[in-house]
């Protein structure tokens, strides 16, 4: 079996109204999925988080190199893409395209053999993964006192356990708005904060201080994920636990992370950090630093699948006990036209509960003619 075929479809689709999070206003959402096919017939789909037309020239600008390997030899083709690039790509959108690639390989793999992805990873844990809500971001009308907090307790009228709040907007506004999303929640429901890395460490802390009694689940990207040490500054100074590592790739970049005890929480996007192969190997590396690990998904259902995959093999978070603590899947509840329209069946969740699908490769099928509906034309 080789690779003979590599095509990329970058799609778009404008929404009804825009939100924001601390750094931008999106009122389009994208995406970037891989399709790999080989001289046997079978298809792999990946996904490329990061912006949809450049992680496409790095998938189009690879493609050459892969056309007549074997799509089986996962961990060579991964490293000799990371070798070839290594001058130039370390970082950023050389590595999101590689994780579509990759994705996509493994995709193949599990259809070649018959059983999913995680199968050929180890095994699953769990057939089954509590999810939680990723929404409350920022709207052009009304108050988000009174709209956040609505919306909140909306997503645990349907089960969730758990929501999470944008911040960085200001540390006095923000802590009411979380004050008052607690309140409408109650102190049963897990409550999460990210800013998108909106403050230093200083104003991070100082926000952090004010929303410690409110009983935060974790603190999400406080500072910019460059700086290292003011996470490290965050992180003594509070007691929430701290996230991040969704701007981060490959074990080397999480190697200072972990090393340096920068976090409580490693938040690596599979489809941005090196794909499974990569992904995989970093887990393994959170959990020999007794670091938990909560995959960051931002994507279509290939990435919600490519995540649940691997959610499936990840251990629990704690050293085996009675009452482990289980990883969980970031579930986006925010308006995405394109998200489940690809999938002949979509992923949902039932009360908070996402089941891991357990059909070959990544356990999804990819609607052809919803690519067609969203794709974008080369010249737009």
């Amino acid at each position: 079996m080789i690779i003979t075929a590599i095509r990329t479809h970058i799609l778009e689709a404008k929404l009804s109204q825009p939100f924001a999070y601390s750094r931008a206003w999106y009122d389009t959402r994208t995406a970037m999925l891989v399709e790999i096919e080989t001289g046997d017939g079978l298809t792999g789909w990946g996904e490329c988080y990061g912006p949809a037309r450049m992680t496409a020239a790095v998938v189009n600008a690879v493609a050459p190199w892969l056309i007549g390997e074997d799509p089986l030899r996962t961990e060579y083709l991964w490293r000799t893409i990371y070798a070839r690039l290594r001058d130039h790509g370390q970082k950023g959108v050389v590595i999101e395209g590689l994780s579509g690639i990759d994705i996509a390989l493994w995709d193949i793999k599990g259809k070649h053999f018959g059983v999913p992805v995680h199968r050929l990873m180890g095994g699953a844990l769990r057939n089954e993964v509590k999810a939680y809500a990723t929404g409350l971001y920022r709207r052009k009308s009304g108050e988000p006192q009174r709209y956040l907090p609505e919306e909140a307790a909306a997503y645990v009228a349907e089960g969730f356990g758990a929501v999470k709040l944008k911040v960085g907007f200001g540390i006095a506004e923000d802590a009411a708005v979380t004050r008052a999303v607690r309140e409408a929640i109650g102190p049963d429901i897990a409550l999460m904060v990210d800013a998108n890395h909106a403050y230093d460490a200083t104003a991070a802390i100082r926000l952090g201080r004010l929303i410690e009694p409110l009983d935060i689940g974790w603190f999400e990207e406080p500072v910019p994920p460059e700086d290292v040490a003011g996470y490290r500054e965050v992180k003594s100074a509070l007691s929430i636990p701290i996230a991040g590592g969704e701007c981060e790739f490959t074990r080397y970049g999480f190697r200072e992370l972990l090393t340096s005890r920068a976090l409580d929480i490693a938040q690596p996007d599979t489809c941005a950090a090196g794909g499974l192969t990569e992904c995989k190997k970093i887990a393994d590396m959170s959990e020999a630093f007794g670091i938990r690990y909560n995959p960051h998904v931002w994507g279509t259902g290939v990435a919600i699948a490519a995540s649940l995959q691997l959610l499936a093999v990840l251990p629990s978070h704690t050293p085996p006990s009675l009452a482990p603590l289980e990883p969980l899947l970031e579930f986006d509840r925010t308006e995405h036209p394109i998200r489940q329209a690809i999938l002949t069946q979509p992923i949902e969740h039932a009360r908070g509960i996402v089941r891991i699908p357990d059909g070959p490769g990544l356990g999804i099928e990819i609607d052809r003619k919803a690519l067609t509906r969203f794709a974008v034309s080369p010249s737009s």
